[in-house]
């Protein structure tokens, strides 16, 4: 395969809601280009993009893919990126590397949450897009409808520069308003296109079309702008510059009109975004890190140190770790050696490769701008930057959300804990945004992650993959125990005889409530030796064992003051035993008399709905026991904030999704403790003292 130099790149990334088309619309590209033979289709499970035994199996993209082209000697990139919110890294990860998003919009749904969404994380990465109205072979389809929601809703430098002749099921021509042709289509997979004059009764509006794509070009620049004004038109030259400039500086977004399944609109899109795409080159250096923290550009350069900088990890069997990578400086060779900046650690590229889904091509070279993948690297992981011993530089990370969900993992054999870890750690090292750990406090595995379906597909993985079988149940909800009244005098007496040495330890506490999240505090106030020295850390040793077990209902005791101010000892028969557990039993007793109460975890939770669902999810909120906390305006949509109990958090963003037509989104996070209401609190209890009887 040749080698392509950062001007002769295009890294374009196929953005959109689900079932928007990018997966269909990719399969067409590959074909128009010449790289694959046929026409895969997702109801068949022959794409080149979605071709895992998940992906085939629900009909959706689940990880991103990296594919591409050549058209005309450029070589076109392209990253097929899911459009379920529920896979929400991998949008991320996919605007971090590509230099321009292509936003795909239903021509009769229009715009939805996962529209916005990448565009949203497009704008945050200044990236340059473009959309393509797809679908417009609907029956319903709505071209101009659409392309108006897009200035509304996203833009308001949106141009068209392709619309439908006619739209529906005949659809079969576009208008070119910048070419000022139309071009027709023949069947699918005929790879025919014919360039016809405009028809007369579009003339007009292709004509409409042209002003304002010029206008928005000649605002670009100056010189452009005092030209058009001179003249009422741009030459080709001038109006190919300034295209370039207004698209890369986002001033521009050019709009499209196509039908992926028909295969119409498609060389029309090709051609464009082969003359005016940015190139790797033509945009901003990245960003980084040198060794000693300060910040360097990383400039597109194939002849500058060589800089990679992995965005994805992908397991495939037989192969081991598949690394995806963008080439952000230098050339590669096989056989070169780099250093991974994050772990110090050196890494060989043995071998690298282009890609088509999990089709690879071998390369002798790659350059600055280039996206590839690499094999069986040792220890490097997603965000880690491979670069030259000369440049230790670091390129900034992605920043993966927080989760919005949460699961227990319960292994369904025992001794299974550790292959289990193992197993989910691998996982997490493909999509960094499912995450696990092990909570000490409610003795279970957690993961976390952006949808049910996240965590459902995880443990599909474990079994498919390494045969390890688990239930996916609600976490337990990590109450504590605490106080609100005191006691100054409590005492008790632990005495053992059964022939031999007996056991002896009488303590006495005093025991008082601490502000919140201040914690345990011990104090030794005894005087006179009533208790020796040497059994003082027993005492404390057991009043922490019991704080761990809890009092009520199982929970760790929390925020407590206890006072040891007397006691007595046995010469022969007291030992740290004995005031442990006369110590353990001794706090039980005074904590029963401190008013006892639960305390519950509170997260704070922040939605993100169109405003005419706005009733339903506070309605909503009030049921879980949620506090409105505050709205404010983003746009179309409202974003609520509201206290909510960790209780009524289970599987929120499955029934957030239902309430709002799927088209809501929320983000949680802890935010305090506070006292659980009584009739609540009566329950767990009951159901602590139902579960203690069924286990003896």
């Amino acid at each position: 395969m040749k080698e392509y130099t950062p001007e002769l790149i295009r890294n374009i990334g196929f953005f959109g809601h689900a079932n928007a088309g990018k997966t269909t619309f990719n399969e067409l590209a590959l074909y128009t280009g010449g790289e694959t033979t046929r026409i895969g289709k997702i109801e068949e499970g022959n794409t080149i993009s979605d071709y895992t035994p998940n992906e085939i199996e629900r009909k959706i993209s689940i990880s991103l893919s990296a594919c591409h082209l050549d058209w005309k000697d450029v070589k076109l990139n392209i990253v097929d990126i899911p459009g379920t919110s529920d896979f929400e890294g991998e949008v991320l990860a996919g605007a971090k590397v590509v230099d321009t998003g292509l936003i795909f919009i239903k021509a009769v749904e229009g715009i939805e949450v996962g529209t916005e969404h990448a565009w949203e994380y497009l704008k945050e990465d200044n990236k340059p897009a473009a959309i393509v109205i797809n679908k417009i072979d609907h029956e319903r389809s709505d071209f101009k409808r659409i392309f108006e929601q897009s200035i509304d809703r996203l833009s308001h430098s949106c141009v068209v520069v392709t619309f439908p002749a006619k739209e529906g099921l005949q659809f079969d021509t576009v208008v070119d308003v910048l070419k000022m042709k139309a071009y027709q289509y023949g069947a699918i997979g005929t790879k025919s296109v014919t360039e016809i004059d405009i028809p007369a009764d579009l003339k007009a509006l292709a004509e409409e079309y042209h002003t304002q794509l010029i206008e928005k070009v000649a605002e670009a620049d100056e010189e452009l702008m005092n030209n058009y004004f001179e003249n009422g038109d741009l030459t080709p030259e001038e109006a190919t510059k300034g295209l370039k400039i207004a698209i890369r500086n986002g001033d521009l977004v050019p709009v499209f009109a196509a039908s992926a399944a028909k295969g119409v609109g498609m060389n029309n899109i090709l051609d464009f975004a082969v003359s005016y795409f940015p190139a790797p080159n033509d945009m901003p250096p990245a960003k980084g890190l040198l060794g000693d923290g300060k910040e360097v550009e990383v400039v597109c350069n194939k002849n500058g140190e060589p800089v990679l900088f992995i965005f994805k990890i992908i397991a495939e069997q037989h192969v081991g770790e598949l690394s995806l990578f963008r080439v952000y400086s230098g050339t590669l060779k096989p056989g070169m050696d780099l250093v991974n900046q994050t772990s110090g650690k050196p890494e060989r590229l043995n071998q690298f490769f282009v890609l088509n889904g999990h089709n690879r091509k071998d390369l002798s070279s790659m350059c600055a701008g280039d996206i590839g993948a690499v094999v069986k690297l040792k220890d490097s992981h997603t965000n880690n930057t491979l670069s030259s011993k000369n440049y230790s530089v670091k390129i900034a990370h992605i920043k993966f959300p927080e989760p919005s969900i949460r699961g227990a993992i319960i292994p369904k054999a025992k001794g299974d804990e550790d292959k289990i870890a193992t197993c989910l750690h691998a996982l997490h090292e493909e999509d960094p945004s499912f995450n696990v750990r092990f909570d000490p406090e409610i003795g279970q595995t957690i993961i976390t992650g952006q949808g049910q379906t996240q965590l459902t597909f995880a443990v599909k993985r474990l079994k498919e993959r390494y045969n390890v079988d688990v239930d996916l149940v609600q976490p337990r909800i990590p109450y504590r125990e605490t106080i609100k009244g005191r006691v100054d005098s409590v005492d008790y007496r632990h005495k053992k005889q059964s022939g031999g040495r007996g056991q002896f330890a009488h303590v006495f506490f005093k025991m008082e409530p601490q502000e919140r999240g201040k914690g345990f505090e011990f104090v030794d106030a005894i005087v006179g030796g009533a208790v020796p020295g040497r059994f003082i850390p027993a005492v404390e040793k057991g009043i922490q064992e019991q704080m761990v077990k809890g009092v009520l209902a199982g929970y760790n005791v929390v925020d407590v003051k206890v006072t040891l101010f007397d006691g007595k000892f046995h010469d022969v028969d007291s030992d740290e035993m004995s005031f442990k557990l006369a110590s353990a039993q001794c706090f039980k007793k005074a904590f029963a008399a401190c008013k006892p109460c639960l305390l519950e975890p509170i997260y704070e939770v922040e939605v993100k709905v169109p405003e005419e669902f706005m009733g339903d999810v506070m309605s909503d909120f009030t049921s879980r026991r949620g506090r409105i906390l505050g709205m404010e305006s983003d746009g179309h949509f409202q974003i609520l904030k509201a206290n909510v109990p960790l209780s009524s958090l289970y599987k929120y963003s499955v029934d957030l999704r239902g309430i709002t037509a799927g088209r809501g989104t929320h983000k949680e996070k802890f935010s305090f403790y506070e006292e659980v209401p009584k009739e609540q609190e009566v329950k767990i209890i009951e159901e602590y003292n139902k579960s203690r009887l069924e286990e003896e």
